[in-house]
């Protein structure tokens, strides 16, 4: 047996999940379907599943429920089992013909007694009992029709997405983010006969909002279950406010008190504030290809971590727009293929071009043991070269099948390597270093002058120009590496100037990014009409972008949702 690590911990959760899901029908959210997709992949799940039909799921209140030949349900789920997740429990089971229901949450059972508001000293004296599964088991029952009919509740810790062996991402709080200075302001609104916090400093667990506690106390009880299967007793450390909040929630954890008294061995855990280091996250210091392949390639659909690979280069379908949703796309996640496994770990810790290097040596490995005819070359590695090894496997179903991992890696590197935003790459780059130089010789209101020239409208960009995304990403790394500048007129006015002509670009884009549409509040807007530069300069630098358009009467259409199926099965010949 394998040490204990993150991907162990993550097989032993999904072991356990695989053993209630026979000829069931599976709902997941999607955080546990990206825990599955990197920890075992959906291939072992529908092994599990068997039958000659099985469904896989979104668990999501539009979910289709389960027909009169569908006794059998399995819910797993990231979340608490309260509130809007129990609502949507009932919801599909009441539209279906259940007799059996598992219900698998990633959240202990102490953190459901504390979202019930138990106190520690009644918590205590539960230890061993699970109440809260224990109601939830009758009212599924209730649900289902018939209270002699079967329900189960069981935790079981699927924290974790492994990437790689030593690299572990936690998709269900993809979202929890580190308080800002604005927060303060926020969190005083709510002491109203109290005494009022003066920085991020001063804020701790008494002062947060009762959701944000519960959220914390989720991630601290994964990791307490990790800590527990690693047999360590842990040591907290925090860089930033918030992630003391959290280093200190772990320390005084309950279960957590008690597994420490029985570890063998010792940890350290440290937590760091992504705000403290957010030039790291929007740099483009980094020569690592998996860097820029995360970067450039789209987002794979319900995901927080993968990306989509265009496969129609193996199909006999024509390599345009229209031809490339007929495939189902690969991914990087390849956990149930041993040889691009380990292409994908060195491609995580070589540098730019070794990993392509080494990507050639993984294809011509590959394309010799099925005898292909493969055309050694020397040199420097292309896309080209690349691309005319991969198309060896197109025409050769057993070969394709055998390295279908393989080919998705490949293709995903041929992809960026010939995407138009790697080969701004370079510019970025350029910019950030001239930005550093500059630094210490010139003010922050002469950075930003640098910065105008570069902000254009889309009728007078090029391909080589920034995009409004690109210009707020060198804005963040802009602020990030300068620290908070003192404030003087000349810095107020070229803010001043930078925020109408941001304005501007992002009025005269006929369509915002998803991004775009979440920094000007219009996560429902689909199309904009063009704001002359007349309005932009008529209106103050504090107005937002959103009652400028409620002023002018904008009318804007409101994109429809579309419910689409949960992305677990990757390109399979």
């Amino acid at each position: 047996m394998s040490a204990p690590g993150v991907q162990s911990f993550t097989q032993q959760g999904w072991d356990q999940v695989l053993t209630k899901v026979k000829r069931a029908l599976v709902y997941l959210d999607a955080a546990c379907a990206e825990s599955l997709h990197w920890g075992c992949g959906s291939t072992r799940l529908l092994e599990a599943v068997g039958g000659p039909a099985c469904h896989l799921r979104e668990f999501e209140p539009a979910a289709v429920g389960g027909g009169a030949k569908q006794p059998k349900a399995v819910f797993v789920l990231s979340s608490l089992l309260k509130g809007r997740t129990v609502e949507i429990l009932r919801n599909i089971i009441c539209r279906s013909h259940f007799q059996y229901c598992v219900v698998v949450t990633a959240v202990n059972h102490a953190v459901h007694l504390t979202a019930n508001h138990v106190s520690a000293a009644a918590a205590a004296e539960l230890e061993g009992q699970q109440p809260v599964f224990e109601q939830l088991e009758e009212k599924l029952c209730e649900w289902m029709g018939n209270m002699n009919y079967t329900a189960e509740v069981l935790h079981i810790p699927l924290l974790l997405a492994p990437a790689a062996p030593h690299l572990a991402l936690t998709p269900a709080f993809a979202s929890l983010f580190p308080l800002l200075p604005q927060d303060v302001h926020l969190l005083n609104s709510a002491r109203l006969d109290k005494r009022k916090l003066g920085s991020l400093g001063e804020v701790d667990a008494s002062v947060l909002p009762p959701e944000l506690l519960l959220q914390i106390r989720c991630l601290v009880s994964g990791l307490s279950s990790l800590c527990e299967h690693l047999g360590v007793r842990e040591e907290c450390f925090a860089v930033g406010p918030f992630s003391r909040i959290i280093a200190a929630d772990l320390a005084n954890y309950a279960p957590a008190k008690n597994r420490r008294k029985t570890s063998a061995g010792r940890a350290s855990v440290v937590f760091v504030d992504r705000t403290l280091d957010l030039a790291g996250a929007v740099g483009h210091h980094g020569d690592n290809l998996v860097e820029k392949i995360i970067s450039v390639l789209p987002q794979l659909p319900g995901h927080t971590n993968d990306v989509m690979v265009n496969m129609v280069e193996l199909t006999s379908l024509q390599n345009e727009e229209e031809n490339q949703n007929m495939v189902a796309p690969g991914c990087l996640a390849q956990s149930n293929d041993a040889a691009a496994r380990a292409l994908w770990e060195a491609l995580l810790n070589t540098k730019h071009k070794e990993a392509v290097m080494e990507v050639r040596r993984h294809l011509v490995e590959a394309a010799s043991r099925e005898n292909l005819p493969i055309k050694m070359s020397m040199g420097r590695v292309t896309p080209g070269q690349l691309m005319s090894y991969i198309q060896l496997f197109k025409n050769n179903r057993k070969a394709l099948a055998n390295h279908c991992g393989l080919l998705q890696l490949g293709l995903a590197t041929v992809q960026t390597l010939k995407h138009p935003q790697t080969a701004k790459w370079d510019n970025f780059l350029a910019f950030e270093r001239l930005l550093l130089q500059s630094i210490g010789a010139s003010t922050m209101s002469g950075v930003l002058h640098q910065l105008l020239p570069l902000i254009k409208p889309s009728d007078q960009r090029t391909s080589d120009d920034y995009s409004p995304e690109e210009l707020l990403i060198l804005l963040t790394y802009i602020y990030s590496v300068t620290g908070e500048p003192a404030e003087d007129k000349a810095l107020a006015a070229a803010e001043g100037k930078v925020k109408r002509a941001l304005a501007q670009v992002f009025c005269e884009e006929s369509k915002l990014s998803p991004l775009l549409q979440k920094v000007t509040a219009y996560c429902a807007l689909a199309y904009l009409t063009p704001i002359s530069p007349e309005d932009i300069s008529s209106v103050s630098e504090s107005t937002p972008v959103e009652e400028l358009r409620k002023e002018k009467n904008y009318l804007s259409k409101l994109e429809k949702s579309q419910a689409g199926a949960l992305p677990l099965c990757m390109f399979n010949p």
